[in-house]
């Protein structure tokens, strides 16, 4: 029998394959720009995603990439926003960030001082907040979106091939109908983990900074109850913060690792085990019954049991072995890795989002205009990897010391604080925000206290909070690390103000630049 021919989809100047929220933008943004592109999934949508919870650097790159015709872009970035202009697409309200430190078989404790509890706020109010996003929804939305500006999107399409031939490449595989074939000029890999480039050109391991070894088990449940007022109820002192502690990314800080829970305002909430090492040596055996594990760990936290006691499972629970992953390239000669396909650390601190839409606009950047270049966007990505892995490996070590894990936290919102105001107020740079390094990535003095912080806490738990503190100095521009705020940290309009040379700005230039936080409505 003869084999049928292989159906061809076209020659296109740019093919990306997944087409996940940064996939699906850089496609648009891509045809918006006059490409012929060719958007490839594996898979069908509406789908279930990882990667929910954005943030002001996230939102900050949203807005700058809505400049390029994508208008619903800007209302994803905004909470008010996003309920008012697009309310069909589900997602939850995120003030903040929101940690407690819990000991495993006792109810979650806390005191007047705040000393397992820390809450850090993004935004000042609802109407300018980060969301949750349900990436079923908002992924779906993304998609249609690019195919209406004139995208080839094609689904369930498993692809097996690539190969250069004529200053092009070829790719190949198949779908529910066969084999298909197509060309293009360039290859944007954003379909994750050990995706399709990386097997296809048998890309080799890259070196992390640090070694971290998590699996995750996630879920998402309804009718999860209120963990502030669980807490509360178990004698812990709840004292009001800067927002209510659930309307936030919420972390857990555990013996085997941590959890997450994300609410969405349908009543849904996002929650993940992080879990450290190999799970059999917490007792847990999560790869044979994820639900069983499940059950078991919150078994070990009181207060945790108490708020997810009602909760149903909607999705999951489902159990990643290991996610760490890390690839020795992000770039060649005719093709690019998105962040997630080139190196994943762990959900800690929501830098996903943040860092894939910055990295899709240099390729759309450097694809329509030719701003920067592929050398440059591959040590880019390389050295915000590592910047990535050295905070998460900090935090991990510190958490059994919670003083030690907020100093830890301090690092990590003063480098993103200072960011987000200096992008809110200053003149870009010649080659745009997106090419400053993510996490202080590129500056010396960030890169040194990222990779010697770890060290410094090992060698001297006591004075850790200290040597923050002074580390921070030059990039307090939000009043952290002050004892007198009891770990809860508003937006502070006025300690902005009094930070203002740190910007290079008057005190009166400030005052007259602080509308501009807001983001236009």
């Amino acid at each position: 029998m003869t084999r049928a021919a292989a159906r061809h989809l076209g020659d296109f100047d740019v093919a990306v394959v997944g087409s996940g929220c940064a996939g699906s933008v850089l496609a648009r943004a891509l045809a918006k720009g006059g490409c012929r592109v060719l958007l490839v999934e594996r898979g069908h949508h509406p789908r279930f995603a990882l990667g929910e919870s954005s943030t002001p650097l996230a939102a900050l790159a949203l807005e700058r990439l809505a400049t390029r015709g994508m208008p619903d872009l800007r209302d994803l970035a905004s909470y008010g926003r996003w309920r008012a202009r697009l309310p069909h697409l589900r997602r939850g309200l995120k003030r903040g960030f929101t940690f407690y430190s819990h000991a495993a078989g006792e109810p979650f404790a806390n005191g007047e001082a705040n000393e397992r509890r820390l809450l850090v706020a993004a935004s000042p109010d609802d109407a300018v907040a980060d969301a949750h996003w349900l990436r079923a929804d908002v992924d779906a939305h993304l998609v249609a979106a690019a195919a209406a500006a004139g995208v080839r999107y094609v689904d369930g399409v498993r692809l097996d091939g690539c190969e250069e031939s004529e200053g092009r490449l070829r790719l190949a595989g198949e779908d529910d109908a066969g084999r298909l074939i197509a060309g293009a000029s360039f290859v944007v890999d954003a379909s994750g983990p050990g995706g399709f480039l990386a097997k296809a050109l048998q890309l080799p391991a890259g070196t992390p900074a640090q070694a971290l070894d998590t699996g995750l088990l996630y879920a998402h449940v309804e009718g999860a109850g209120s963990f502030a007022a669980a807490a509360s109820a178990a004698g812990a002192r709840i004292q009001p913060g800067p927002y209510p502690d659930d309307r936030a990314a919420v972390h857990h800080l555990l013996a085997e690792g941590w959890m997450y829970v994300l609410p969405f305002d349908h009543g849904v909430a996002s929650c993940g085990f992080v879990v450290e090492g190999d799970p059999t040596a917490h007792g847990l055996a999560p790869a044979a019954d994820p639900e069983k594990a499940w059950h078991r760990l919150l078994a070990r936290y009181p207060t945790l049991g108490a708020q997810l006691a009602g909760a149903a499972f909607v999705s999951g629970p489902r159990w990643v072995p290991r996610v760490q992953h890390r690839l020795g390239r992000a770039a060649g000669a005719r093709w690019a890795l998105v962040p997630h396909a080139f190196a994943f650390t762990d959900p800690l601190f929501s830098t996903g989002l943040a860092w894939s839409f910055l990295a899709v606009e240099r390729l759309a950047g450097l694809l329509l205009g030719g701003e920067g270049s592929l050398a440059d966007y591959d040590a880019l990505l390389a050295c915000e990897a590592d910047q990535i892995e050295r905070l998460v490996a900090l935090a991990y070590a510190a958490r059994g010391d919670f003083a030690a894990f907020a100093a830890a936290a301090f690092l990590y919102f003063a480098t993103v604080s200072f960011e987000e105001v200096r992008q809110r107020l200053l003149e870009p740079p010649a080659a745009g925000w997106c090419w400053r390094g993510f996490l202080g990535a590129g500056e010396p003095e960030l890169e040194h206290a990222f990779a010697t912080a770890t060290r410094r806490f090992r060698e001297d738990p006591a004075t850790f909070p200290a040597w923050v503190t002074d580390t921070i100095a030059p990039r307090n521009i939000v009043g952290l690390a002050d004892p007198a705020r009891r770990n809860l940290y508003p937006v502070d309009l006025e300690a902005l103000v009094a930070a203002a040379p740190k910007l290079g700005l008057s005190d009166d230039e400030m005052r007259a630049a602080l509308p501009r936080l807001r983001s236009p409505g």
